[in-house]
């Protein structure tokens, strides 16, 4: 590339990532505003848009979090550029009556959101009558997808009902968040027994239903083990960088260099997601800073990705 050009995505990448994560990264940012030469935007212009794919709101049934009041994450979130989250609800995980949790959540969204929030509803395919959850979802709260938690709800990848949701789903334009994961097992509450998702289904029964709209949230790479390639080859299946560990983390998974992660993810199926309020937002802005990426791929996984999932 010519030094000019090079110069030029340098310029443009420092000026967007100052503008975005200066409140989490104000020294870093601080050195790059002093090394900026000639010719860069200037430091106050606007920031870019970032949508986070993964928060959720209310209690977490296990401890207090700090965010855990829908005002003040809104606020966290704000002052950190996020203009717009996808909201699961908590008192989903272990509540039997998901049709209230999801009325809940769609009327805390409206009238305690700030114009922010989109709720994300649940269903469990495995228990009676999932369709008429699903069905008032979509109809009577106006979610754009739901938010799934097979390890919590007791099903596999391969249950019956689960690949039946998938297609009804489809039918009606919803994406399918499948939360691989919410606390690492290793500190689990010693009343609860929570299996590991078995991702070595999923690639085989997203085939069968091709216009699902499906995506993976904290889906570590561990989690993957080696069917990574088969789910980017032959589905069409997103990812949230919540999960992603390591220095460079994300950059190194887009080059198949990440060694948590047995091959590589393009950008283009990588979706900017937090899982505020349970981990600090600013872990997964931190994911971006550290990884070389250009000006082109940081808007590819901060805003244009997740649009092209929900519009």
């Amino acid at each position: 590339m010519p030094r000019d050009l090079q110069e030029a995505d340098t310029l443009g990448r420092r000026s967007f990532l100052k503008a975005s994560l200066a409140p989490v990264t104000l020294p870093i940012a601080a050195a790059l505003a002093r090394s900026t030469a000639e010719g860069a935007r200037p430091a106050d212009s606007p920031g870019p848009e970032i949508i986070d794919c993964n928060v959720h709101l209310f209690e977490w049934p296990f401890r207090n979090l700090k965010y855990a009041r829908t005002d003040a994450l809104i606020a966290k979130l704000r002052k950190h550029r996020i203009t717009q989250a996808w909201a699961g609800s908590f008192e989903a995980v272990l509540h039997k009556q998901l049709d209230a949790i999801n009325r809940r959540l769609a009327d805390e969204c409206r009238t305690r959101g700030d114009g922010m929030l989109i709720p994300f509803g649940s269903v469990n395919p495995a228990w009676p009558d999932w369709e008429e959850d699903l069905r008032r979802c979509h109809e009577q709260y106006r979610v754009p997808g739901l938010r799934l938690y097979p390890a919590y709800h007791g099903y596999t990848l391969d249950h019956p009902e689960f690949m039946r949701l998938l297609g009804e789903a489809a039918k009606r334009g919803m994406l399918v968040q499948i939360a691989m994961r919410l606390e690492d097992e290793r500190v689990h509450h010693p009343a609860i027994n929570v299996p590991l998702v078995n991702a070595e289904p999923l690639a085989e029964v997203v085939k069968k239903a091709p216009e699902a709209k499906v995506q993976l949230i904290n889906s570590a790479g561990p989690l993957l083990g080696n069917h990574v390639s088969a789910l980017v080859r032959e589905t069409k299946i997103s990812f949230d960088i919540a999960a992603i560990e390591g220095n460079g983390g994300v950059g190194r998974l887009i080059e198949g260099k990440n060694p948590s992660y047995r091959g590589a993810i393009p950008v283009d199926r990588l979706v900017f997601g937090s899982h505020a309020p349970f981990f600090p937002c600013e872990s997964a802005l931190m994911k971006l800073f550290e990884s070389p990426l250009a000006l082109e791929q940081l808007e590819k996984l901060m805003h244009a990705n997740a649009r092209s999932l929900i519009g």
